[in-house]
């Protein structure tokens, strides 16, 4: 066997294919590159890519809702692009809302061959107006008793059943039908869009408002609750023909303006497809029952003090005087103000004292409700809660008591008299009766350490919040004052009953 032994190559042809490496790996910069070598539809094909796609939310522009509603009105040409359309109304017009039944087949299959409920309201457009939706709704029944906002035109309507308005919901009616068969409602708007305008000064635009369809099927108790689809339209309503000549005037307007500027705004369609609602916006636009206290007018603070406190006064009971029939309306608004009835200010701003004054019970419960109507005719009155427990105590000195007790016998003078206090109870504990009797000695409740009532043959009876609660009401006592041994500035009470 022979054996082949390679010597070592020497440093320069080393560094020569070393040369030829470097100038080979470079030979390919600066030059593009074909199709063929990068194609972007095999990169997009990878798994990874086709995840990512998988878990984008699906098109919500091509969804078929259940159910369609239109306004047989026309939309304003002056409505831009991407804006909601907006519809004028004539009052007291009847305008026709086709009920339409866009499911496909099994879809929804528990309503089929049933009824369906649906409810028509008149709401605000703007969200300030939906916060004090109540006040402004009462204000408007109080301005034009007997009316309603919204009505059916039930000789006019086709395919519904058991139409109803609730007299106290102004702005709702309900009515049942059937999807499955044509049914057309007829409704109309009684309230105008200015009358809901914070300052009325003429050539004022009015507010806008929304006609909502909400619509539910019957649940297992036979209950329509279950919801099904909600949609609304903007819409402003004018008095009678007013609306045509909005229309008419948005429509010159827009002829006159260049082929440029039409192009940013929509045109005038026919009628009007209300559009779905979300969950959110659905339920803010629900008829407000809760008062929301609003700060109506900035009216300045003002103390009112009360020069001469008796001992037992709860300042809970008289925080703020009673109104006077000489108030003027500045000063009615600031006593609205402060007695917590701000929502009410608007309604009341040329109302002075003695026109608050004459309001029956009924015409206050009629303007603000029946809880705060029964509050403000209480405050009104002036009428107080009553205490839980009244008693009444003296504080004359010990000579003080025993010519008391003579003139029980008849042996002091018919001009001696005595003064007691009224001490009020509303949380009958010990802790509260001790700070009373300091308000009447003028110290603090720390100063008094224990306070005893005194028992048969005259002993010291330790006072407990379940001794208070079985006072009998109106009792009489006398207090009798001891020092304390441990500080000459510690006391001890006894109730004593005359």
């Amino acid at each position: 066997m022979a054996w082949a032994l390679k010597l070592p190559l020497t440093d320069e042809v080393i560094e020569s294919g070393l040369v030829q490496d470097f100038d080979a790996s470079l030979s390919g910069i600066g030059q593009e590159l074909g199709a063929g070598a990068y194609s972007m539809s095999d990169v997009l094909a990878l798994p990874i890519f086709k995840q990512e796609e998988s878990n984008l939310p699906p098109d919500s522009d091509n969804k078929i809702l259940p159910f369609q509603y239109v306004l047989c009105a026309a939309t304003s040409p002056a409505v831009k692009l991407h804006d909601e359309t907006l519809t004028y109304l004539n009052q007291g017009q009847s305008y026709e809302i086709r009920m339409l039944d866009n499911r496909k087949i099994g879809e929804l299959p528990e309503i089929t061959g049933k009824m369906v409920k649906s409810i028509i309201r008149v709401v605000f457009h703007d969200r300030r107006l939906q916060y004090t939706e109540h006040q402004q709704l009462e204000g408007w029944r109080w301005n034009r008793p007997g009316d309603r906002i919204l009505d059916l035109d039930i000789p006019m309507s086709v395919g519904i059943i058991d139409p109803r308005a609730n007299p106290t919901q102004l702005n709702t009616v309900e009515f049942l039908w059937d999807p499955s068969k044509r049914t057309s409602v007829f409704i109309q708007v009684h309230c105008i869009s200015t009358e809901f305008t914070m300052r009325k000064h003429g050539g004022e635009k009015g507010v806008p408002f929304r006609i909502q369809i909400d619509t539910f099927k019957e649940n297992e108790g036979g209950e329509y609750t279950e919801h099904l689809h909600s949609a609304s339209c903007q819409v402003k309503v004018f008095k009678p023909k007013g609306a045509d000549r909005k229309q008419k005037t948005d429509r010159e307007k827009m002829e006159k303006r260049a082929p440029q500027e039409k192009e940013k705004y929509q045109p005038s369609y026919e009628t009007t497809i209300l559009t779905e609602v979300s969950a959110v916006a659905r339920y803010l636009a629900v008829p407000v029952t809760v008062v929301c206290l609003v700060q109506c007018s900035p009216w300045p603070e003002v103390t009112y003090v009360n020069n001469s406190p008796s001992p037992g006064f709860n300042s809970s009971h008289n925080s703020f005087p009673n109104l006077l029939p000489a108030a003027t309306p500045q000063d009615a608004q600031q006593w609205l103000h402060r007695n917590r009835f701000s929502p009410f200010c608007r309604l009341f701003t040329n109302f002075s004292g003695a026109d608050l004054l004459k309001l029956t019970r009924e015409d206050v419960i009629q303007i603000c409700g029946p809880a705060d109507g029964i509050r403000l005719f209480n405050a009104l009155k002036g009428r107080v809660v009553r205490p839980r427990l009244t008693i009444y105590v003296c504080q004359e000195s010990q000579q003080a008591r025993e010519q008391q007790l003579k003139h029980e016998n008849g042996d002091a003078s018919a001009s001696t008299f005595f003064v007691y206090h009224a001490i009020y109870l509303e949380e009958l504990t010990a802790g509260e009766l001790t700070e009373k009797i300091a308000q009447l000695f003028s110290i603090s409740p720390r100063q008094i350490n224990q306070i005893f009532k005194q028992g048969p043959t005259g002993i010291h009876v330790l006072v407990s919040d379940e001794m208070i609660q079985n006072f009998q009401d109106e009792v009489c006592f006398i207090l009798d004052t001891m020092k304390g041994t441990e500080s000459q500035w510690d006391f001890f009470f006894l109730l004593m009953i005359h």
